[in-house]
């Protein structure tokens, strides 16, 4: 069942570019969640076992989602949704870490927040 594009007065596929868009937002969120996860392995202090948790499943959701995306699967949406309120709960978790390192996870998780909850509401 392919994606269904929503053609603007300008002619353009603004579904497709959205699709896009989040497809590159969840990919960097998984980079950046990855990075994080990597570096608070490193770090000499100890780091709360369900924050390293929450890094490792927010990099999951956002690579399975991105993946999904790419099939055009009729069910991104939903894993757009899941994955919407993972990076949320990521992003907060890292805020709460006051950590200057953990910025561009937070902005990554954050970005990818948004534009995955708006995938979900989108007709497939």
């Amino acid at each position: 069942m392919p994606i269904q594009q929503e053609e603007t007065s300008a002619g353009s596929v603004t579904h497709r570019s959205d699709l896009d868009q989040c497809i590159e937002n969840c990919l960097e969120c998984y980079r950046q969640c990855e990075l994080a996860l990597a570096n608070s392995y490193k770090q000499e202090s100890e780091i709360a076992s369900d924050h390293l948790v929450l890094l490792s499943s927010c990099a999951e959701i956002c690579r399975t989602s991105a993946k999904f995306m790419l099939l055009e699967s009729p069910f991104h949406g939903e894993t757009c949704n899941v994955c919407s309120n993972v990076c949320l709960a990521c992003a907060e978790s890292c805020e709460d870490m006051d950590d200057d390192s953990l910025k561009d996870c937070i902005q990554a998780c954050r970005k990818c927040a948004e534009s995955c909850a708006e995938m979900s509401k989108m007709n497939h």
